[in-house]
C-alpha cells in the first residue's frame, strides 16, 4: 500500500481550517492511461471541493502529469512544469506521472516546482494537495505501488467516448523503455468491477469505452483466479450493453485468433487494433527484447485483413535504434509497404538511461535517425490514404462528436474502425451513433486528407 510521508505540517487559512487552494489547472502529456488517470485526478479534486480554472485563467494549483517514453517527452514535461512556472509564479506547481517517479531528482531541480508525485501516489495526490501550500517545504516518499488497482480508477472523460484503466505495469523491459520502472508490476483491476463501472458508463450515456491499460494484453494474469484481456471482452459481451468498446495498444503475441474472431463477428467491438512492431528487421527485434519476428507480425497483420478488410491496423515504429544499419532499416521499410497497415506512428531512437539500450555502444548518428523517421512517416500517410480510400461506398456506425472546430459547419464523428469522418447534420448533433455512408475522401494541408460522408 503507498504511504504518505510529508514534512510539514498541515497548514490553512491563518489557522481557521479552511484551505486556501480551491482552483487548480491539470496539463496531460503523453499515453491514454495519464489521460485517463488526469480523468480521475480532475473528479476527485472536484469532489473535495475544488474548482477547475477558467480556461486560459489561472489557477490556485498547477498540475503537470508527465511523460517519459522518449527523450522529446522527458524535455516537453519540463517545458510544461517550466512554462506553468512562469505563468504563475504564486501558484503551487505539482509534478506527478513517469517522470516523477523515475526520476523524482530530476524535476526537483527545477526551480518553482513546489511538489513531485510519482505514479505510485498519483491516486492519492488529490488528498495529499489539500495538505499542501505554496512556500511551506513538501517532500514525500514516493511509496511503493499497490498490489492491484484500486478503487481510485474510475470511467471518466470529458469527450463522446470514456477511457477505462483496467490494467497498469510492465514486467516485458523492452531494452528502450523505462516504463516498467516508472509504472511498477502488473496490476489489474477485478473483472466483475470492470463491468460495475461500464454499466455505470453506459447508464451515463457513454456510446463507446476504451479499455486501456500500460500492457494491455497481460490483463488479468495478476489476478487470483487469473484470467485473461479475452475472458474479460467474453465477459462484457454477455452484458450486452448499448455501448462498444475499443481496446488501446496491444502486443503481437496478445492478439490471438479468438481476438480477431471476436472483433470480427461482434458489433459491439470495434474492428481497430493498435500493435506495436518496432522494428522490421529481426535482429534488431532480438536488441530490442521484442517476443516476436517480423514473419510473425506480417502473418498476425494479414490475418487481421483477412477476417476484417476494413478493420484499421495502427502500427507504433521506432527510428535508428542503436545497430540499426541501412540493410535493417530496408526491411522496416520493406516489410511496412506490403503490408495492409492503416496507419503508423513513428519515434526516433530516443536513449533514456536506466534502460539497456543507455549503454549500447553502436548509435545512429541523429541526422539519419531523422532521415529514417521522415521516411516512415511518409510511407505512413501514404497507408493512411490507401486505407481512406479502401472505405468510400462503404457504410460505417459513425459516433457524433459535435461540430467540426474548423468552421465546415459540418459534424465530426469517429466510425468503429478509427476513421475520422465528416458529414452534414440539419444540427448539431453529439454523443449518438449514426450510420454513415463515406462518399469521398479530399487532401488538405499537410499531405492530409479528410473523410466526408452522409447519413443514411
Amino acid at each position: 500500500m503507498v504511504k504518505v510521508f510529508l514534512d510539514t505540517r498541515l497548514r490553512g487559512c491563518d489557522g481557521c481550517g479552511e484551505l486556501m487552494v480551491k482552483t487548480f489547472k491539470i496539463i496531460t502529456l503523453g499515453c491514454k492511461v495519464n489521460q485517463c488517470e488526469s480523468a480521475y485526478l480532475r473528479e476527485a479534486l472536484m469532489q473535495a471541493g475544488w474548482v477547475p480554472a477558467e480556461k486560459g485563467g489561472l489557477a490556485d494549483v498547477n498540475i503537470v502529469n508527465t511523460c517519459i517514453v522518449t527523450q522529446r517527452a522527458s524535455y516537453q514535461s519540463r517545458q510544461a512544469i517550466r512554462k506553468a512556472i512562469r505563468e504563475n509564479p504564486s501558484a503551487l506547481t505539482a509534478a506527478t506521472g513517469c517522470y516523477a517517479q523515475a526520476f523524482p531528482e530530476e524535476l526537483r531541480r527545477i526551480e518553482g516546482l513546489d511538489l513531485v508525485a510519482g505514479n505510485a501516489l498519483k491516486g492519492h495526490l488529490h488528498k495529499v494537495l489539500q495538505d499542501c501550500r505554496k512556500g511551506a517545504p513538501i517532500r514525500l516518499s514516493q511509496g511503493d505501488f499497490n498490489a492491484s488497482l484500486s478503487e481510485e480508477i474510475l470511467p471518466l472523460s470529458e469527450r463522446t467516448r470514456s477511457f477505462l484503466k483496467v490494467q497498469d505495469g510492465c514486467d516485458s523491459f523492452c531494452s528502450y523503455c523505462i516504463v516498467p520502472f516508472s509504472r511498477g508490476p502488473l496490476r489489474s483491476l477485478d473483472p466483475l468491477r470492470v463491468i460495475v463501472l461500464l454499466r455505470s458508463l453506459s447508464e451515463q450515456g457513454y456510446k463507446e469505452v476504451v479499455l486501456t491499460g500500460i500492457h494491455l494484453g497481460k490483463y488479468g494474469v495478476d489476478l487470483s483466479p487469473a484470467t485473461s484481456l479475452k475472458d474479460l471482452l467474453r465477459l462484457i459481451g454477455k452484458e450486452r450493453l448499448p455501448l462498444r468498446i475499443r481496446l488501446s495498444s496491444i502486443e503481437p503475441k496478445e492478439v490471438g485468433p479468438e481476438l480477431i474472431r471476436m472483433a470480427a463477428s461482434e458489433e459491439w467491438f470495434c474492428r481497430h487494433f493498435h500493435i506495436p512492431l518496432q522494428s522490421g528487421d529481426n535482429e534488431i527485434l532480438k536488441r530490442m527484447n521484442r517476443n516476436y519476428t517480423s514473419e510473425e507480425y506480417a502473418r498476425l497483420v494479414e490475418s487481421i485483413h483477412s477476417q476484417i478488410p476494413l478493420a484499421a491496423i495502427g502500427a507504433d515504429l521506432m527510428a535508428g535504434f542503436p545497430g540499426e544499419e541501412g540493410k535493417a532499416h530496408r526491411n522496416t521499410y520493406d516489410l511496412l509497404k506490403d503490408l495492409p497497415l492503416s496507419y503508423f506512428h513513428v519515434f526516433p531512437f530516443s536513449p533514456r538511461q536506466g534502460t539497456a539500450a543507455w549503454d549500447f555502444k553502436d548509435k545512429v548518428e541523429d541526422r539519419e535517425i531523422k532521415k529514417r523517421a521522415e521516411a516512415l512517416r511518409v510511407l505512413g500517410q501514404k497507408k493512411r490514404e490507401n486505407f481512406y480510400r479502401s472505405c468510400v461506398g462503404n457504410t460505417f456506425q459513425v459516433l457524433a462528436e459535435g461540430l467540426d472546430a474548423s468552421g465546415t459547419g459540418m459534424i465530426k464523428g469517429l466510425s468503429d474502425n478509427y476513421l475520422p469522418v465528416l458529414f452534414p447534420f440539419p444540427r448539431e448533433i453529439r454523443n449518438e451513433v449514426l450510420p454513415v455512408r463515406i462518399d469521398r475522401i479530399e487532401p488538405v494541408q499537410g499531405a492530409r486528407y479528410e473523410v466526408y460522408g452522409n447519413v443514411i
